[in-house]
């Protein structure tokens, strides 16, 4: 049963402005100080080739701006810092990252290192770094191009390290954008692999703060039910190959935006054990994040269907209408049927699609320890050893 039948306290704050719409880049002009000197950052040239960098530009008018393109998926840190320096050579004092929840989480870094004062590697912790405060970062906006993270609506930021093979957050408020520019029309031209990457990064996303134990917390529960229930409605026609529908995409770039924007994680516990263990994949291979998660949540549900009991039934009842046979045999089929949506969306749900094998093991164990992951979930009661039987489950 569950430790705590009380909602928890919490302190909520989100000051990101949000524009949704059709042709809503035009608005930069009001959103950027118009003494501003911007550095717009990009990833591979799809912000260039679709033509939004240029609508950038022309939204900053007069002002004086320049570029910083190719991060990666999985923003590297030893890349970032060349924007860092950039930065301070050229005197830029805004930055608008054009592009999905990579660029945004490479820019949300680049505001923070820019103003930091030391070495920028010890803002992370995880074995990584010294795990010291951000107490200021340059301002920042964003133009959402892959909705996926919620990165433009969240303080949090995903950076990677090539020498160390370690994939790290960090949570600020100075990382929150000032604004985020939605239009839903920019999901256009993306391929399906990442529009399925986006919807099933966004269903782990809202799982891991509702899949934990129950805190009385009726309205967080049902706006988790919420999101989760319109993944699953529009899914299908998000990855359409006929005439893309506005609507659709317009509640897909919204649903995406809240799944983790701060609303459903205030007052209940996170785990967060899936991403976790997800790092370490793509530290591994470079696998999407959004298909490390795929294969983690279902194997997660499995080996810990005891300590998350509870929340599973509710999860099998409200999300897929489970009402047939004993408590056991709903949790089971609502783990199933998470498993049949992931599957069609295109998504991988065994190590076996995705590159992972059982002599990997061993070693995304041992990072999990070198990167102190090894107290998880939202009773830090996920050892080493239940996170290695998850492994094991998804071979």
């Amino acid at each position: 049963m569950s430790p705590s039948a009380e909602i928890m306290d919490f302190e909520f704050y989100n000051p990101v402005r949000i524009a949704f719409g059709r042709d809503q880049v035009k608005k930069i002009d009001k959103f950027v100080p118009k003494d501003a000197k911007v550095l717009i950052t990009y990833g591979g040239g799809s912000a260039k080739r679709s033509g939004t960098f240029d609508r950038v530009v022309e939204a900053l008018g007069d002002r004086e701006w320049g570029e910083f393109g190719g991060i990666p998926a999985n923003p590297v840190f030893e890349y970032l810092m060349d924007a860092v320096e950039k930065i301070k050579t050229e005197g830029f004092t805004f930055l608008i990252a054009v592009g999905g929840g990579s660029v945004i989480d490479g820019t949300k870094f680049i505001a923070a290192a820019s103003l930091f004062e030391g070495n920028p590697i010890d803002i992370f912790a995880s074995g990584v770094g010294k795990g010291l405060p951000v107490e200021k970062a340059m301002p920042f906006g964003t133009v959402l191009t892959i909705p996926a993270t919620s990165s433009e609506m969240n303080p949090i930021t995903v950076v990677s390290f090539e020498e160390l093979q370690a994939k790290v957050s960090i949570k600020n408020e100075y990382l929150f954008p000032t604004f985020s520019i939605l239009e839903p029309e920019l999901t256009y031209t993306l391929p399906k692999r990442q529009l399925a990457n986006g919807l099933s990064d966004s269903f782990v996303h809202v799982m891991e703060n509702y899949l934990t134990y129950p805190v009385g917390a009726k309205l967080q529960d049902r706006w988790s039910e919420g999101i989760l229930h319109t993944f699953i409605e529009i899914g299908q026609e998000v990855l359409a190959d006929e005439e893309i529908d506005y609507n659709t995409r317009a509640n897909f770039m919204w649903t995406v935006t809240n799944g983790f924007n701060g609303f459903t994680a205030s007052g209940v516990p996170g785990d967060w054990s899936s991403h976790a263990l997800g790092y370490e994949i793509t530290a591994l291979n470079g696998t999407d994040h959004a298909r490390t998660l795929s294969v983690i949540l279902p194997a997660t549900m499995k080996v810990r269907k005891k300590e998350k009991w509870d929340k599973l039934l509710q999860y099998a009842e409200r999300v897929w209408g489970a009402d047939a046979g004993d408590e056991e045999a709903r949790i089971d089929f609502g783990i199933h049927k998470t498993e049949e949506f992931f599957r069609s969306l295109e998504m991988p749900t065994r190590f076996s699609e995705i590159g992972i094998e059982a002599t990997d093991i061993d070693y995304m164990v041992e990072q999990l320890a070198v990167h102190k992951r090894d107290r998880l979930s939202e009773r830090a009661d996920q050892t080493l050893d239940i996170s290695r039987k998850i492994y094991e489950m998804a071979l």
